[in-house]
């Protein structure tokens, strides 16, 4: 049988037909060359969902608080795509925690779309693909978008170039307000999320966690968007009207504002900036590569040093 083309995908992916979504998310985290016309038309006709980064430290419940999260969307009426970012194997490349499957309860609503994706090596938390993923999900009709990072710590603030609205998970008893302050992650939350607050230690967490916004706070007294603290229980099913709530606030702040403006061009320059890094990696890797063990054997003898060695690498490309 012969292999259809991405062009003829994407009017079954524009009506949300669940095998042709599955083919191009396939395609475009393989970064498949044929696949690249039809990413820029679904790139062109994408805009309308609203994108919800989730970090957090491991261990702060984020799989399990989007899995509630999103049977509250939904039972609001809306679709819903989650994008899973799972760390690599370091053997086949693939993902290893299998987030879909602490999802299964998700699997049978037909509204909504779980995709997990190897970070394939890619730093920041966040796989290669993923933005391109968001676009095919928000034109195949989903309305929230959900992106739950890996969960590394410090490497982790990608994602507040890459989302309308950033959430940051903590959770009582793992430390991490000293994680959150050494990672810088922040500064990076429009809604802090404190999980698992049917703990007794929740309480807190929860005041250390405000103390901290608002010294941050009194330091920048010109923030238009004040982040609130939004204590959620995934086990007892509590504060998600609340985080739902604070969702629709932070989407409505955004909508035709200058901070929503401004929020849109940094994803925009994130997203060039990333695709710039891909194609110049593909490229060297294209060029360099039969020049390479010559190279490295000049660099093991001693005879040039590691930036005469990459310096060469890099004139190759253009010769």
């Amino acid at each position: 049988m012969s292999r259809i083309s991405s062009r003829d995908l994407l009017p079954r992916v524009l009506k949300g037909d669940v095998a042709a979504i599955a083919r191009l998310l396939s395609r475009a985290e393989a970064a498949d060359p044929e696949c690249r016309e039809t990413l820029g038309e679904v790139y062109a006709r994408a805009g309308k969902a609203h994108v919800i980064g989730i970090t957090g430290v491991p261990g702060s419940g984020k799989s399990t608080m989007v899995s509630v999260l999103a049977r509250r969307l939904r039972g609001a009426g809306h679709k819903v795509g989650i994008i899973a970012i799972d760390p690599s194997s370091p053997y086949s490349g693939g993902s290893i925690m299998g987030d879909r499957i602490r999802m299964s309860e998700l699997a049978g609503d037909e509204g909504v779309y779980i995709r997990s994706m190897a970070t394939r090596g890619a730093l920041g938390g966040m796989a290669r693909a993923t933005l391109d993923s968001v676009d095919i999900l928000d034109v195949a009709g989903f309305d929230y978008i959900l992106i739950e990072t890996v969960g590394v710590g410090q490497d982790e603030v990608e994602i507040a170039s890459a989302s309308h609205t950033t959430l940051v998970v903590s959770a009582p008893g793992l430390g991490d307000e000293i994680q959150a302050i050494k990672a810088g992650i922040l500064e990076i939350a429009d809604i802090h999320v404190v999980s698992k607050s049917d703990r007794p230690d929740a309480r807190s967490t929860i005041s250390d966690l405000k103390q901290m916004l608002a010294l941050g706070i009194s330091l920048d007294s010109s923030a238009a968007w004040r982040p609130p603290v939004v204590a959620t229980s995934s086990m007892k099913g509590e504060g998600f009207e609340e985080l739902v709530s604070a969702l629709e606030k932070h989407r409505a702040f955004l909508r035709d504002s200058e901070a929503g403006r401004a929020r849109a061009r940094k994803i925009a320059e994130f997203r060039m900036l990333k695709t710039a890094e891909d194609l110049l990696r593909i490229r060297f890797k294209e060029h360099s590569a039969s020049r390479v063990r010559a190279t490295a054997d000049r660099l093991m003898s001693r005879e040039i040093d590691p930036y005469v060695a990459g310096e060469q690498l890099i004139e190759g490309i253009g010769a």
